[in-house]
């Protein structure tokens, strides 16, 4: 089953065009990567997707359902969870109650909802800090709290945005192995900076230059793309 698909998805700010016409196909339980240089279009790629950003032309698809002119929060009740390149944590409440406002959505009881707090707080290594206050966490855990919170809403689809930005060397191993856990129950687009997370966690890559797929293979067929080398991994 196809989870996402977007086809000649594009948008045009004036006279540039950010994305154009982007055919993207993501299957379940697939880890995918997108990559590309800064200003290659990838964050409004993901705002097409999520819905924070209305296409010019093109479709998107989620569970084979045509999503283009959904809301995002009808996009989140249908499954499509993620997280930004900027926290956005309530630094005021504690990590249970960030994790329960993104669990509550949907009908369930106390219990059920401290239940899949502490599941998702102890998937990502925070559980220990339940009851601290959101604010007293370094910036690297606020990302992982909001991995946290996305993971709380057992999405079809989880969308990480630079997810390992801020995070130290040990905390990056720890997400490559939560990742590699979720792999092939939860489908997830990460959009990532750190090669090294990319080729040890992605199972293909999809490359984007000038606001257009430049490539798409898997981490090796990546690695050795001519064209991606000249435009972004800096040995061509």
């Amino acid at each position: 089953m196809t989870v996402l698909r977007t086809q000649g998805l594009s948008k045009s700010f004036g006279g540039l065009e950010a994305v154009r016409d982007v055919d993207l196909s993501v299957p379940q339980g697939q880890v995918r990567a997108l990559i590309g240089p800064n200003g290659a279009g990838k964050t409004t790629l993901v705002g097409l997707i999520c819905g924070r950003i209305e296409p010019s032309r093109g479709t998107v698809s989620f569970l084979d359902q045509d999503v283009t002119r959904l809301p995002v929060h009808q996009r989140i009740r249908r499954g499509m969870g993620y997280t930004f390149q900027i926290t956005s944590v309530l630094s005021n409440l504690s990590l249970r109650e960030n994790v329960a406002l993104a669990v509550r959505p949907r009908e369930k009881s106390e219990d059920v909802v401290e239940g899949e707090v502490v599941s998702a707080l102890t998937q990502v290594g925070l559980v220990h800090r339940i009851d601290q206050h959101a604010g007293d966490l370094s910036y690297g855990h606020q990302r992982l709290l909001e991995i946290a919170m996305g993971l709380g809403q057992r999405p079809k689809l989880l969308i990480l945005d630079e997810p390992t930005q801020g995070l130290s060397e040990g905390e990056v191993a720890a997400f490559n192995s939560l990742i590699r856990r979720l792999a092939g129950e939860t489908t997830v687009l990460l959009i990532e900076h750190n090669m090294d997370v990319v080729m040890a966690v992605a199972d293909e890559i999809t490359v984007l230059d000038f606001g257009a797929v430049l490539a798409e293979g898997t981490p090796d067929e990546i690695r050795k793309n001519a064209g991606v080398q000249a435009a972004y991994l800096g040995t061509g």
